[in-house]
């Protein structure tokens, strides 16, 4: 699970030295494209599915694309620990949604602590950029919401690649706008394998694999640990240091993450990681 998180913040780390390159959409083009081409190989969906089947993968396809697509423009805007943070309050909204129980609304105070230290921390903090973070958590929230649909209606791995390929034709569009011929040059290319490789294969076999050993409730706690990755990757690996008061919001956003995963019943595993440039 450690190793997950990890691959998945080194793989942010590499896809933003492809900005210069490609820009953001024609960063996410390529994730998605090989992260889709690998997928299928693997699993060789049936394209033979209920109406109600495709409706869930195209659901899910277009909303993972949206996220990956805004949490680009966010990562090439502010530092990847700050985007991570931010983005975090998605799925942690949609957790602790619904919930009347005063410890829930503890945790709830926690993240809105953590927001206003990135607020007050933030100094040059690019607003535009904290916008696209806030656009990519609520579109985590709505596909934690699609990958339950997809669970239901679809079996093993097939919807998840079939949504993938989804994924990856509707940021193409933007992507060829943005980056054109550059996007086959073959450096380019091996880079962008690499960005699927070690933000959506292999946090997705790690995952499957701590799923089986590792009770849900103690999976939801350690994924809380990725902003706080994110920043030591972004500090170690892109030279991005944050301010105490950042590292503050940080480990706030961390807690009341790891409080909600911890009171809650059961914790939605994501699927294949793509949340973070995830």
């Amino acid at each position: 699970m450690l190793l997950g998180i990890l691959s998945v913040q080194l793989g942010s780390a590499l896809a933003k030295g492809l900005f210069g390159a490609v820009g953001s959409f024609g960063t996410v083009t390529l994730r998605l494209f090989f992260a889709a081409v690998i997928l299928l190989l693997v699993w060789r969906p049936p394209l033979r599915m209920t109406r109600r089947a495709w409706g869930s993968v195209i659901v899910y396809g277009a909303v993972l694309a949206l996220m990956n697509l805004l949490f680009y423009l966010a990562l090439a805007r502010i530092p990847l620990g700050i985007a991570v943070s931010i983005e975090l309050l998605g799925p942690l909204a949609v957790a602790l949604g619904g919930s009347r129980r005063w410890r829930d609304a503890g945790w709830a105070l926690l993240a809105a602590a953590g927001v206003v230290l990135l607020t007050d921390g933030g100094g040059d903090l690019d607003l535009l950029g904290v916008l696209f973070a806030v656009g990519a958590g609520a579109c985590w929230g709505l596909y934690i919401i699609a990958s339950a649909g997809l669970g239901r209606h679809t079996t093993e791995g097939n919807g998840l690649a079939l949504g993938m390929a989804v994924a990856a034709i509707v940021a193409a569009p933007v992507g060829l706008y943005e980056s054109g011929a550059a996007l086959v040059h073959p450096g380019v290319m091996a880079v962008g394998l690499g960005v699927a490789m070690l933000s959506s294969v292999i946090p997705y076999s790690l995952d499957l694999e701590a799923l089986r050993r590792l009770p849900p409730q103690l999976f939801g706690i350690l994924m809380s640990l990725e902003p706080a990755a994110a920043a030591v990757v972004g500090l170690v690996v892109l030279g991005e240091s944050l301010s105490p008061a950042q590292w503050a919001a940080v480990l706030c956003i961390v807690g009341a993450s790891a409080g909600a995963a911890l009171g809650a019943r059961s914790m939605p595993p994501r699927v294949a990681d793509d949340s973070d440039g995830g």
